[in-house]
């Protein structure tokens, strides 16, 4: 079988120009950090606060490293600010040259893309320290996790947060909604081009077998197939079975690609390739009727029948819900406790926008961006 199509990352990906958009803004708080004090490491603690149970990635905690001692060594100290949250001033211009420089030395593909994504969450653990809270992502003062009300999510679902770098601690970001509603265990941060975590992923994936596992993403080349169609002629043994809980064969496995639908693409391709790589197939897919999510009043989308991470998952449960194998779950119950957490992040976004003197409104945030 011929070898599979590898994922590349363009250099320019590299510039944290368009890279953050979780760390504070000049708008915010009003100035850089004049005399904060040296940066330290990330312990583990600290970085499954930020919502995952997996041990700190290797090159995650080098990278991290390595900017501290850049820190440490240079007359430039680490700054962020500005719109998007960006690395400023000479320290920028120093990281970017000796980062961009090693990336350039990486002949592989695969570890450029290591890479690119553990750089770009290094910058952002470090951009977002004691500015946003590790639970809901939002500023501190803005702070949501108090109204979202937690919901046990059934034993034998299992979400799997396929996420793209560049939304790992994004404030408008709608996946990490379901580990605040329903827990870490019941839906797993997977972060794109972290070698650790997708291992992980592909082992679950490995355990339960390719039919229990499938990707929601609507893509008009890949094959894909309804809800009611996926569960035709399933048939569950102990549904309420304490016992049987994350049962090899009985595990549903449901990946929600969360990144924007521009990098959603290769996030997609990359999922394929494993699939051939480990089973010999294609990936499994469902597309939901779902339509428009609230948070479009806040979150441009590319088209009104595109929706974010968090409809997807309510779609899903919804849609189940449906069918007779599941309709005694409670499955609509947690669709709605989702939903319900997705109107407090859209009040909370909305509140800060007001109180920043930022427009609120899909076509006024288009005609800025064009300006």
């Amino acid at each position: 079988m011929a070898a599979p199509p590898t994922t590349t990352v363009s250099s320019d990906d590299l510039s944290m120009d368009s890279s953050l958009n979780a760390s504070p803004s000049i708008e915010d708080r009003g100035m850089y950090f004049k005399k904060e004090p040296r940066p330290t490491t990330v312990s583990l603690q600290e970085w499954q606060a930020w919502g995952t149970d997996s041990p700190i990635p290797t090159q995650v905690a080098e990278i991290v490293e390595e900017m501290i001692d850049l820190d440490r060594e240079s007359d430039a100290q680490m700054k962020f600010g500005g719109l998007g949250g960006k690395l400023k001033g000479d320290f920028k211009t120093q990281e970017d040259k000796k980062h961009r420089a090693r990336y350039k030395d990486l002949d592989d593909s695969e570890q450029k893309l290591h890479f690119f994504s553990a750089r770009q969450i290094a910058c952002r653990l470090l951009g977002s320290r004691g500015y946003l809270c590790q639970k809901c992502w939002l500023p501190l003062e803005d702070c949501m996790c108090s109204r979202v009300v937690r919901c046990d999510l059934w034993h034998q679902i299992q979400f799997w947060l396929y996420m793209h770098p560049k939304d790992f601690l994004r404030q408008n970001n709608t996946g990490k909604l379901l580990w605040q509603v329903f827990g870490i265990n019941a839906a797993k941060l997977c972060l794109f081009g972290i070698a650790e975590h997708e291992e992980i992923m592909w082992k679950a994936f490995m355990h339960s077998g390719r039919n229990n596992v499938w990707c929601l993403y609507p893509n008009k080349n890949t094959p894909t197939k309804s809800t009611e169609e996926s569960f035709a002629g399933y048939i569950l043994n102990d549904l309420h079975s304490e016992t049987h809980q994350k049962d090899a064969g009985q595990t549903f496995n449901f990946i929600l690609i969360d990144g924007t639908w521009s990098n959603s693409a290769a996030m997609f391709r990359r999922l394929k390739e494993q699939s051939y790589l480990r089973w010999g197939d294609d990936l499994p897919c469902i597309s939901l009727a779902t339509g428009a999510s609230a948070m479009h009043k806040l979150r441009p989308q590319p088209s009104w029948d595109r929706t974010c991470t968090a409809a997807a998952a309510i779609g899903l449960l919804d849609e189940l819900h449906l069918l007779s194998q599941f309709n005694s779950l409670g499955l609509d119950k947690q669709a709605e406790a989702v939903e319900n957490s997705v109107d407090v992040l859209l009040a909370s976004l909305t509140n800060r926008r007001i109180r920043m003197g930022r427009s609120i409104t899909r076509r006024q945030r288009h005609h800025n961006d064009i300006c």
